[in-house]
């Protein structure tokens, strides 16, 4: 009886390594999946990182900056829904005149560059003043309405931290 038990101990530790192995795999093989999703939408949009320079400061399109500020400030919300995502690439597409294809990754590179930049409160500064430089205001309209999409399908309106993006949106696009 006790060797059985020692086999069957056995087999469950073994089970249980081979399943972790696997799991790890997977995991790795998603992030590679993620990243090659950032390299296509950075390639499709002519964005190449320079070692020496933010990646904010190496935006040359517009459409760029204002993807990674709707994902900033969807980011913004407590817990952003799938809802406010979808409403997010809808808008993006209505406003900048892209395809849904184009919007998606719009959204995954400015999430990525959201990120470079230490979370979203500090890159909705940094772009907002990026995206003014490449455009001054003209961007400003589109850019409200891609917030007030994502505002619309917020859970109670605008969270603070997404009242105090706003005034640091006017600020940085020098709205007065």
């Amino acid at each position: 009886m006790p060797i059985i038990l020692s086999l069957l101990a056995i087999a469950a530790a073994a089970f249980f390594w081979i399943n972790r192995a696997r799991n790890a795999a997977q995991a790795t093989q998603d992030l590679m999946g993620v990243a090659n999703d950032v390299r296509a939408a950075a390639r499709r949009f002519g964005f190449q990182r320079q070692s020496a320079i933010h990646p904010v400061d190496a935006i040359e399109d517009p459409k760029v900056a204002i993807g990674a500020l709707a994902a900033a400030f969807l980011e913004l919300d407590s817990f952003p829904t799938s809802d406010q995502k979808t409403a997010m690439i809808s808008s993006l597409r209505e406003q900048l005149n892209v395809s849904h294809d184009d919007a998606e990754e719009l959204a995954i590179l400015g999430r990525w560059i959201m990120s470079e930049c230490g979370g979203a409160e500090p890159a909705i500064a940094r772009l907002s003043r990026k995206l003014f430089k490449l455009s001054g205001q003209d961007y400003f309209d589109p850019l409200m309405n891609v917030i007030k999409m994502i505002a619309k399908f917020g859970q109670h309106g605008l969270s603070a931290k997404q009242k105090t993006a706003l005034e640091d949106l006017k600020h940085g696009l020098k709205i007065q």
